[in-house]
C-alpha cells in the first residue's frame, strides 16, 4: 500500500503474501509465513478469518453477476491470486465481464501480467488504493471501465489497512462520486469484537506493517454513507448471505466462533 515498487523483497513481510501463506498459497517467503504462524500458533483460530472473507467476497460476486446487470469490476486491494478471483467467479456466469485489479505488491503485479496474456478482459493497476484518483485516471482503468455504466466496486479486507487520518471514507467518497447509480459496493472489514482475541489480533498487524485500524460495525457502515446498506447489514462474514452447500453455510446449526465474528461484510448499492 505504500507506492509502486519494481522488485520483490523477501526480507520484509507483505500484506499480501502473508493472507497468501493463512489461505494456503505458496507465493510467499519464510519472513511472511513468519508472521502468519504468529497468528496460528498464538491465535489458534484466527485463521478462520481469511477463509470466512474470501467466501463472502465470492458469494458477492456471484450475486452480482446473477440478479444484476453490471459486469465490470474494480477490485481494490486485491492481493495475490486464490482459488476463486473476482474474474474467475464472474465470468463462469458472465464471460464478458471486465475485471480491474488495483494493488501495488511486488508479487501481485507478476502475477498481473501473467494473468493478462491469457484472459484479454482483465489488468492491475499498480496504484495506491490511497490514491483513488490515480487509480481512476490510470489508461488500464480507463481502457477497460466505462465509467457511464454501473461499476461494483470491491473493498476486500484492504479498508483496516487504511489508518484514520488518511481517510477511508473519503477514499469510498470518491468512488461513490464517480460512478454512476445502480453501482454496488462490497466492503469486508476487520472488526472490533472488545475482546482479547481482537486486541491482540489488532496488536500483531499493526506492529508488523506499522499500520491497521479495527472498526465498529457503526464505523464500517458509516464508511458506505451516502449509500443504499443491503440486507442483512454490517454483519460478521459467515452471515452474510450463506448459500445452501457453502461451506460458510451455516443454518443456525452452530455458533459463530470469536474468530469468524471478527470479519465483517456489507453490500451497499448508489441509489
Amino acid at each position: 500500500m505504500t507506492g509502486e515498487s519494481s522488485s520483490i523483497d523477501s526480507t520484509r513481510p507483505s500484506i499480501a503474501r502473508v493472507y497468501d501463506y493463512l489461505l494456503g498459497g505458496k507465493d510467499n517467503y519464510a519472513v511472511d509465513r513468519e508472521i502468519g504462524d504468529v497468528f496460528k500458533r498464538d491465535l489458534p483460530g484466527s485463521v478462520a478469518i481469511a477463509f470466512a472473507n474470501r467466501a463472502a467476497l465470492t458469494r458477492a460476486v456471484r450475486e452480482i453477476v446473477t440478479t444484476t446487470g453490471v459486469r465490470q469490476f474494480i477490485d481494490l486491494g486485491s492481493g495475490l491470486p486464490t482459488a476463486d478471483n473476482v474474474h474467475q467467479v464472474a465470468q463462469r456466469t458472465a464471460p464478458e465481464t471486465r475485471v480491474v485489479y488495483v494493488d501495488t505488491d511486488p508479487q501481485v503485479l507478476v502475477h498481473g501480467r501473467a494473468l493478462l496474456e491469457e484472459n484479454d478482459r482483465t489488468r492491475v493497476v499498480p496504484v495506491d488504493v490511497r490514491d483513488p484518483e490515480g487509480i481512476h485516471n490510470h489508461p488500464d482503468t480507463r481502457e477497460l471501465i466505462d465509467f457511464d455504466r454501473p461499476v461494483a466496486v470491491v473493498f476486500s479486507a484492504i479498508l483496516h489497512h487504511v489508518n484514520d487520518e488518511e481517510d477511508p471514507a473519503g477514499i469510498v467518497r470518491h468512488w461513490r462520486d464517480r460512478v454512476p447509480s445502480g453501482s454496488y459496493f462490497f466492503v469486508s472489514h476487520f472488526r472490533s469484537g472488545n475482546n482479547p482475541e481482537t486486541a491482540e489480533a489488532e496488536k500483531v498487524l499493526q506492529g508488523t506493517f506499522g499500520r491497521g485500524r479495527w472498526r465498529t460495525d457503526a464505523e464500517i457502515e458509516a464508511l458506505l454513507d451516502g449509500l443504499e446498506l443491503l440486507e442483512p447489514g454490517i454483519v460478521p462474514a459467515p452471515l452474510w448471505r450463506p448459500e445452501t452447500g457453502d461451506p460458510q453455510h451455516l443454518g443456525g446449526e452452530r455458533e459463530l466462533t470469536v474468530w469468524e465474528r471478527l470479519i465483517a461484510a456489507g453490500m451497499a448499492r448508489k441509489p
